[in-house]
């Protein structure tokens, strides 16, 4: 957190800290160099307080909902809807709910919903869907075992997990109305972390996007930082393989989210979708949390 650092600022970067830290900006340039900021840098969570933005219709089939460190996604089919993660538990009634209603979108139509990981708020909302229309929840096995101790463990007010429901498997794809998204393990941010691949419409063309599902690397938010720069390795093979070049995040405090949505705003017809950011570039943008992520190792012993 920007506390953790902050302490240690008496103490400065070894060589092989510093190392970590230019790669990261070499390799980020100016595109990803608000992640190379953040990530090596001054790494902090989201906030339950940070600002709202209007809900957006980012791509045909996907829309953004919730606040600028906090982003909950719909995928719209023919058969119904997915979202991937659902906010704050006590933020259904003011964020979630009347941001789906602002785009129109039915929350009755939500038949998946697809957590990143397995923290309150990314469940957050996911038993009241589960509860009133049957919804499917996802997550790892890991993070079902981690949000069944946070249920244990709860205090008066604390968020309500979801129940134990459909367990994700690696590479193998949840279908709804034809279309699929696929999970993979990237554990460190939780044990059971996921990330997300699926296929995005703009106009009479598509586009694989990405969702990596745990993201901020610092302690406590962290679980295991070693783990975490090992699915990095993964994901950026997985992502190549599948030529992922729209990059999504569920905490966008790093990668010019604000300034992509008033972007799309003002796309005059045959503009590229801003979030469109091409394979090499997001292979880039993986690569600097990379970079990060070992200098932070080093810094902080883990």
């Amino acid at each position: 957190m920007a506390q953790q650092k902050a302490a240690d600022e008496s103490k400065p970067d070894t060589p092989e800290i510093t190392k970590h830290v230019e790669a990261a900006k070499k390799i980020a340039g100016t595109e990803w160099a608000a992640a190379a900021n953040f990530f090596c840098l001054n790494p902090h969570p989201n906030k339950a307080d940070d600002p709202l933005f209007e809900p957006t219709k980012i791509f045909d089939n996907v829309y953004a909902i919730g606040r600028v460190g906090t982003v909950v996604y719909a995928i719209t089919t023919s058969d119904g809807v997915i979202l991937i993660d659902s906010g704050y538990a006590d933020q259904l009634d003011s964020v979630l709910l009347p941001g789906m209603q602002k785009v129109g979108l039915d929350p009755a139509k939500v038949k998946y919903i697809l957590l990143g990981h397995g923290h309150g708020d990314h469940f957050g909302g996911a038993p009241y869907f589960q509860q009133k229309y049957g919804t499917k929840i996802v997550s790892s096995a890991a993070d079902w075992d981690l949000m069944e101790k946070t249920a244990a463990n709860a205090k008066a007010g604390d968020a309500e997990p979801p129940k134990r429901d459909v367990v994700a498997v690696e590479g193998q794809p949840i279908t709804l109305g034809g279309t699929k998204v696929t999970p993979y393990s990237t554990p460190g941010h939780t044990p059971g972390s996921l990330a997300y691949i699926f296929q995005v419409k703009d106009g009479n063309k598509t586009y694989m996007a990405g969702l990596y599902g745990g993201t901020v690397l610092i302690p406590p938010q962290a679980w295991n930082l070693r783990e975490y720069s090992s699915s990095l390795k993964h994901w950026a093979d997985v992502a190549k393989k599948n030529k992922v070049e729209v990059e999504l995040q569920n905490h966008q405090l790093y990668d010019n989210f604000t300034d992509k949505l008033a972007k799309l705003q003002q796309r005059k017809p045959g503009d590229t979708n801003p979030f469109v950011v091409g394979q090499a570039s997001y292979q880039k943008f993986v690569n600097v949390i990379g970079e990060c992520t070992e200098a932070q190792i080093i810094r902080l012993g883990k």
